[in-house]
């Protein structure tokens, strides 16, 4: 029996959307205070979400009808809802840096002309990559992404040093929310690539070519996406850039994950026995959301609309 259909068939966890909201009011612009180095860097993930996860939808959408395991397809139907939500609420914060005088637009419309143009549903520039191909390659595309945000989740998850730094919390809760989720469905994406990408090895080939494509892609946004966002900062008036310095100093504070582990995340999925199932703890995730300000409310109104 393979790795997929045993996590499926298992102790198996329902993935289901939960319909968040959150309240940025009050949250500061350097909302891990007096680091915005650290601030930055993962506002990243509000400038690549909003048009990334959608364009997760858009994929597995057209994926969709190709899906013959009915738990599978239920698995992805609930990782399609939850990846919609995850879309939304970091466009709501890309709206709050807006209102902050901290505007992302001339950075994100390169990301929306990546995901909507050069990845869209059919090839750019009229390449002749039949169908069927374009597909898989894009499924593998979201695979290999799909494995650094489980391993960004689990870290997030265990951050200490984020509480110890003062963090806002309504924002700790967004990306710890996003983060268990992350966790919960970590295996979803990599499952829907096995199951429609082919067999043997030129299935495993386009696996890794997929992750060559995404982790030199994603460094390259990542390290553009923290430098804009310093260099615009209103706060810091232009005084300061993105800096490794400081950038190795926030890892050390336990601010941002370190290197190495998000480095090991790529020999991990290069194995041919690998499964997403192996990464982070799901237990941990499970224990998030039944604590999470944000889930808990979401939970109670649907309790309630329930009740009328």
């Amino acid at each position: 029996m393979s790795a997929a259909k045993k996590h499926r068939t298992g102790d198996h966890h329902s993935i289901v959307p939960r319909r968040v909201s959150f309240d940025w009011r009050e949250t500061p612009l350097h909302w891990i205070p007096d680091e915005p180095t650290a601030t930055h860097v993962i506002n990243v993930l509000h400038l690549l979400l909003p048009a990334g996860e959608r364009w997760f939808v858009k994929v597995f959408k057209e994926g969709l009808p190709l899906v013959t395991d009915p738990a599978l397809r239920k698995d992805v139907k609930g990782f399609m809802g939850q990846e919609a939500t995850h879309s939304v609420q970091h466009a709501y914060v890309l709206d709050h840096l807006a209102d902050q005088r901290l505007d992302a637009e001339a950075y994100t419309r390169h990301v929306d002309f990546l995901f909507e143009k050069l990845l869209g549903e059919k090839p750019p520039f009229g390449v002749p990559i039949p169908v069927g191909e374009w597909l898989r390659f894009r499924l593998a595309l979201i695979a290999a992404i799909e494995q650094f945000t489980a391993v960004l989740g689990n870290w997030v998850l265990h951050a200490e040093g984020l509480d110890r730094a003062g963090a806002d919390e309504v924002m700790l809760d967004l990306l710890r929310w996003h983060g268990a989720e992350e966790v919960e469905h970590r295996a979803v994406a990599f499952d829907m690539y096995q199951h429609c990408g082919g067999t043997g090895l030129p299935r495993y080939a386009r696996r890794i070519e997929g992750m060559a494509v995404v982790a030199p892609v994603l460094l390259w946004l990542w390290c553009w996406g923290a430098s804009y966002l310093i260099r615009h900062d209103p706060q810091l008036a232009g005084r300061r850039r993105y800096s490794l310095r400081e950038h190795n100093r926030a890892v050390a504070r336990g601010l941002l994950p370190g290197w190495r582990e998000l480095g090991s995340a790529i020999p991990r999925y290069f194995r041919r026995s690998y499964h997403p199932s192996q990464e982070g703890s799901l237990r941990k995730a499970v224990e998030y959301l039944a604590v999470s300000p944000a889930a808990r409310a979401a939970a109670g109104a649907i309790g309630r609309a329930a009740l009328l």
